[in-house]
């Protein structure tokens, strides 16, 4: 719940602040937009009757004063729009004539107006500020010169702002309600899109917890097909692979407690015997053969773990140089020639005259001979036979080992490479000696092979490259970092 709580939190005040700035920067803008647009009608109707009574008083120029400010008295008191605004008839010393308001104006009003439009060459000049009473107006002044250029008088029109301010006030504050509905909206939906991922992930969670803890049988119930629903699958394929590892884990302990017990139990056995001195000579002699037979199955199997610990780790290193294959498979061959014949099996070797040279550990390519042939026997009945064969084509060696022993079922042979795996359990062994010989050939840049057919037999191919080939790639490689 804490995650949940936690996630939720930090997503909501980040689409909070998200919305809040950009609502803010909004209703800002529009503010500014709705207040510039109003003014600019207000301002534009001004300009409107500023320029019609301009032309009105256009004959004065060449007037008396006298004469301008009666005809500028007849026209403020017939003027039709006294009630929405001010017009002040000013003489040539900026001083008021006459006024619509029907009483002596306040001569302590500001006028900037008036002072620009003396300084403007068209005589025009406008303002929008405060009276000393507080109230906020716009005002436009127009005056009116001679031909010489001397101002015979001003017509100024003054128009409060306090209406059109709360028509701009109660626009903004729509605009900050239909914000805040919004942003209520949005905090409410989000709740619920969060709610709607963070349920199936608290669902995950738990089982990944189960899974954890060993219970590899756990499930997600997977709701949806979007990413969560990915998740779900993936999390239960994990679950499956972590429980067929820990079940071929299982098996592999017990699989080589069982190969380091029998050799153990016959040297103990043979040991406690000769140690007895109720031995002749041909008991004594079969007793230590036993015992140096099983010691070296034993030091077999500890190399073989070693190696998968190293390979496990990353830690396998090899002796690599240029070396002939032939020389370490047919030893290998020899070395299993003795154990075929006692088993009654036929060990064919159909051995090339030569091969190119490879790059490689002679060791470790012996252990891969080594543990095939020594599968290929073991799954091999009595009067069964192993083949070996050797060629060279493209610039590869190709190493095949078949037997027409039982064979792998096809269920199990994508399988059979994987660590731990066994798939015929009635027959000894730890069930890493594929993996390591395929991880050795991966080390060496070749690749190993399977095929096999259940009640057929099996087939293991080897390739790897002659060591031609691999100088001409690494030349080839240089010559392309050259080019980059």
């Amino acid at each position: 719940m804490a995650i949940k709580n936690s996630i939720t939190k930090r997503w909501l005040l980040n689409i909070l602040a998200i919305v809040l700035f950009a609502m803010v920067l909004l209703i800002a803008t529009l503010s500014f937009a709705v207040r510039g647009y109003v003014y600019n009608g207000i301002q534009s109707a001004l300009n409107g009757r500023s320029v019609e009574l301009l032309n009105m008083f256009s004959g004065y120029e060449s007037k008396s004063q006298s004469e301008f400010s009666d005809a500028a008295r007849g026209y403020v008191e017939d003027f039709p729009d006294k009630e929405s605004m001010e017009l002040m008839v000013l003489n040539s010393n900026g001083k008021i004539i006459i006024a619509s308001i029907g009483f002596a104006p306040d001569y302590s009003q500001p006028m900037p107006d008036y002072k620009f439009a003396l300084a403007d060459q068209d005589g025009y000049g406008s303002w929008t500020g405060k009276l000393t009473s507080g109230e906020k107006v716009m005002a436009i002044t127009r005056v009116i010169r001679t031909a010489a250029g001397s101002p015979v008088g001003a017509v100024r029109y003054v128009v409060s702002l306090e209406s059109a301010d709360k028509q701009i006030f109660t626009v903004v504050a729509v605009l900050i309600a239909a914000g805040l509905v919004i942003i209520l909206f949005i905090i409410v939906a989000s709740y619920y899109f969060m709610r709607s991922i963070l349920t199936p992930l608290k669902q995950i969670s738990s089982t990944a917890k189960l899974i954890a803890q060993g219970d590899f049988k756990a499930r997600i119930q997977k709701q949806s097909d979007d990413e969560i629903g990915r998740l779900c699958d993936t999390i239960n394929d994990m679950a499956d692979e972590l429980g067929e590892n820990e079940r071929m884990k299982n098996d592999f302990i017990s699989s080589v407690s069982h190969e380091l017990r029998t050799p153990l139990t016959a040297i103990k056995g043979w040991a406690e015997t000769l140690q007895s001195g109720e031995t002749d000579r041909k008991m004594f002699d079969r007793g230590m053969g036993i015992i140096i037979h099983e010691s070296e199955r034993l030091s077999g199997i500890v190399e073989e773990l070693l190696d998968f610990s190293r390979m496990q780790s990353g830690r396998m290193t090899l002796s690599m140089e240029k070396m002939d294959i032939l020389a370490e498979l047919g030893e290998a061959v020899y070395m299993f020639s003795e154990r075929a014949k006692t088993e009654h099996k036929s060990l064919l070797y159909d051995e090339p005259r030569m091969l190119s040279p490879v790059l490689g550990d002679r060791n470790r390519l012996r252990q891969v001979f080594v543990n095939i042939l020594d599968n290929a026997l073991k799954y091999t009945n009595d009067g069964g036979t192993i083949s070996v064969t050797a060629s060279e084509n493209d610039g590869s060696i190709r190493v095949v080992i078949s037997d027409n022993g039982c064979g792998i079922p096809a269920e199990h042979l994508p399988k059979v490479k994987n660590k731990f795996y066994k798939a015929n359990k009635t027959v000894r062994g730890s069930g890493i000696g594929l993996a390591l010989a395929n991880e050795i050939m991966l080390l060496h840049s070749g690749s190993l092979a399977i095929e096999s057919h259940e009640n057929v037999g099996t087939a293991v191919t080897i390739s790897l490259p002659t060591f031609d080939r691999l100088e001409d790639k690494s030349a080839a490689d240089a010559d392309d970092e050259r080019n980059i």
